[in-house]
């Protein structure tokens, strides 16, 4: 029985990704290996091809144009290719077979019959010329186009000179711009493209042809491309997944041509596609080492069962990622390919990975240390292989995935909370024990996280404050608003902020209980003080509390302390008489505007007796000659380390404290250091 077959209507329902343009020049070399080996070893053993790139000629520079204009000029659109071997050629029976759609001449060799459909997706024609022995050994010479208009047609077959080398050119004309404008532009990246592509021919016993590219003045033997890829030589297995054999080629390779290790997923001897395995090996993730230096690891995988389930256009397979339904014990997956292939790699490159995991577990250790210790109490409850990463790792990369492990603890943590507190069915009361305590192990060591963030970012504070008092490049300090954002955010209550992004602890521990807190406001803003004024303090708090020792018949009186702290840039020294020049007038000044508009708790209560509200007043300076003297003229003492002055102002029936910005660094690092010494951060 004969069906006839419409070619267009086959054309579209080929499928050929836009980014797969170069597949069908890659189609026509391996065509052409074919032919070479049809030949016989003896004569395969001289086979050439050469595939010429075919530009639009290059446009006439203009005279006018500008002589300062250099570099190299830009490509021309590539319009063909031209793939010229000394195989056997179109004979009869190859010719037959060509224009028989579907054909199976070449399946012994993977040949799906569809590959010079492709070339009709990717470019408008095909000009074939070949020689080739008829039957009686005669050389002849045939000739024939091929469109999807006509299919194939100008067919001619005539004598060839005696004594000229028979050859075979297949010529294919304009490129459409679907997929040349996707494809590789330089005969380099082609030749490297067709490389990965071709590689198993390379590799395999008795190798590939010899493969030239040539682009104008530019000539490249694929047999450089090798020497450029290959560390060493490939070494194959042959393993059997569910009854099935499968060859791997195991390819060690340079890392100037690969970044990541890889699978090749082939059929008929070609890649069809790859995959980075990274990761799924522990301590398989970009270079390795060996005795000959550093390599990047690929295997291609070749198989008759992958041969039999690829797509015909070549561009992936038939075969399901995992099995489901009646079938899943017998039906091959691809994961159950990998999981074998992996298995083969981790055993092959086991002294190699070993001293990847080694170097990998040590750059986790280092940076935990060094700068995430909130990871330091759930590192024992990640699995060695979630811990296995790249030597190479960024911090943020490294920080991101240990995030991502820690979230996974917390969600399988509160997954086991809600169950904790009953008994299972069936659990003896020494099960139901064990299993509590070991719930409350994990959130001990979840609740460490939580607090070693805490002490850290207190570590990050202290350096980042350090940063912010020295003198720039410009030979100039920072100025007074960096300091105080890092203290607490400006313009902002504590209504309207989080405590977190506050770091009040810099000046007193205490300031982080208050009542109220505002930086940077205007004091009639502030609900507290009741002031119709514009004049922004820095800082300033009113912290309430209940007195247990003042209690009588039950009732309690609220008492409050109000807290203004100003802060002046570094090294200033220009203070004198009068709030806009001296901070610590500038403080008592805000204190007694406080006090005079009636302070009031941030929900607008009145707080009794707010003119006699204790009042603490700091001034973040350094001690320049000029605040020295206004200390000085204040009735304030020096510090015993000459960092600072205190003294109580009877008049403001207030506490005042001069410290500078040494003595605020010295005194929270010294503060903090027990801390960071647990934590094993450094301190100098």
């Amino acid at each position: 029985m004969s069906m006839d077959t419409y070619l267009q209507g086959r054309l579209r329902n080929t499928p050929l990704p836009k980014s797969h343009g170069l597949l069908p020049l890659f189609e026509a070399v391996v065509n052409s290996i074919h032919a070479i080996e049809e030949l016989g070893p003896d004569r395969a053993a001289d086979g050439e091809i050469t595939i010429e790139v075919i530009r639009l000629p290059q446009a006439r520079l203009e005279l006018t144009e500008s002589p300062s204009k250099r570099g190299t000029p830009p490509m021309e659109h590539i319009i063909g290719f031209k793939i010229t071997d000394n195989g056997s050629g179109f004979h009869d029976t190859s010719f037959k077979s060509f224009e028989t759609l579907d054909s199976d001449y070449k399946a012994r060799v993977g040949g799906r019959g569809v590959g010079r459909l492709l070339w009709l997706k990717a470019f408008d024609r095909v000009l074939v010329t070949s020689g080739f022995s008829d039957a009686d050994s005669m050389p002849k010479r045939r000739s024939f186009s091929f469109t999807a208009a006509k299919g194939v047609d100008d067919k001619t077959v005539s004598d060839s000179p005696t004594g000229v080398p028979l050859t075979t050119s297949v010529h294919l004309d304009g490129f459409k711009s679907i997929y040349r404008d996707r494809a590789a532009k330089s005969a380099r990246t082609i030749a490297h493209s067709l490389f990965e592509h071709c590689l198993w021919y390379f590799v395999r016993d008795g190798g590939a042809p010899r493969i030239w590219i040539r682009d104008d003045t530019e000539s490249i033997d694929l047999e450089t491309v090798y020497d450029e890829y290959m560390f060493s030589s490939a070494s194959k297995e042959a393993i059997e997944v569910k009854g099935q054999p499968f060859e791997l080629t195991h390819v060690k390779l340079k890392t100037s041509s690969a970044k990541q290790p890889y699978i090749a997923w082939c059929a008929a001897r070609r890649e069809v596609q790859q995959e980075s395995i990274s990761g799924k090996v522990a301590g398989l993730h970009g270079k390795l080492k060996d005795n000959d230096g550093d390599f990047v690891y690929a295997c291609y995988v070749t198989s008759p069962f992958l041969d039999l389930n690829v797509r015909p256009e070549r561009i992936g397979f038939d075969i399901a990622e995992l099995a489901d339904g009646l079938f899943g014990d017998s039906e091959i997956t691809l994961t159950d390919i990998r999981d074998a292939v992996l298995m083969c790699t981790n055993g092959l490159l086991k002294n190699q990975l070993g001293e990847s995991r080694s170097a990998g577990r040590e750059r986790v250790e280092r940076f935990v240390s060094s700068k995430a210790p909130r990871y330091r109490p759930i590192l024992s409850r990640i699995s060695d292989d979630r811990l296995s990463v790249d030597p190479d790792i960024s911090d943020r990369e490294l920080d991101l995935l240990l995030h991502k492990q820690l979230a996974e603890f917390e969600g399988t943590l509160l997954v086991e909370g809600h169950g904790v507190m009953q008994f299972a069915l069936g659990e003896t009361p020494e099960q139901y024990r064990a299993r509590l305590e070991d719930y409350l192990a994990k959130a001990d060591d979840l609740k460490k996280s939580d607090l070693a963030n805490y002490v850290f970012h207190r570590k990050v504070v202290i350096d980042i404050l350090e940063k912010a008092i020295q003198r720039g490049g410009d030979g100039s300090y920072s100025r007074e608003d960096v300091i105080h954002s890092l203290i607490m955010p400006m313009r902002k209550t504590s209504n309207e902020i989080r405590m977190e992004t506050c770091n009040l602890w810099l000046l007193d521990e205490r300031l982080a209980f208050h009542d109220f807190l505002a930086s940077d406001k205007p004091l009639s803003a502030l609900p507290i003080t009741g002031n119709a004024e514009t004049k922004e303090p820095d800082v300033v708090a009113l912290n309430v509390f209940d007195e247990p020792i003042l209690v009588s018949d039950g009732q309690r009186l609220p008492l409050a302390s109000i807290v203004v702290v100003e802060i002046k840039r570094p090294m200033r020294n220009d203070a004198g008489p009068g709030e806009d020049r001296d901070p610590i007038e500038q403080a008592l000044g805000y204190l007694e505007r406080i006090r005079n508009g009636g302070a009031t708790t941030s929900s607008g209560r009145p707080i009794p007796r707010s003119d006699e509200i204790p009042g603490f007043c700091y001034a973040i300076c350094d001690i320049t000659p000029s605040v020295e003297k206004r200390c000085r003229l204040l009735g304030l003492r020096v510090t015993s380390d000459r960092q600072g002055y205190f003294g109580y102002n009877d008049n403001y029936r207030a506490y005042v404290e001069v410290i500078s910005f040494d003595r605020l660094l010295n005194s929270a690092r010294e503060r903090n250091r027990a801390f960071f010494d647990k934590l094993g951060l450094p301190t100098n």
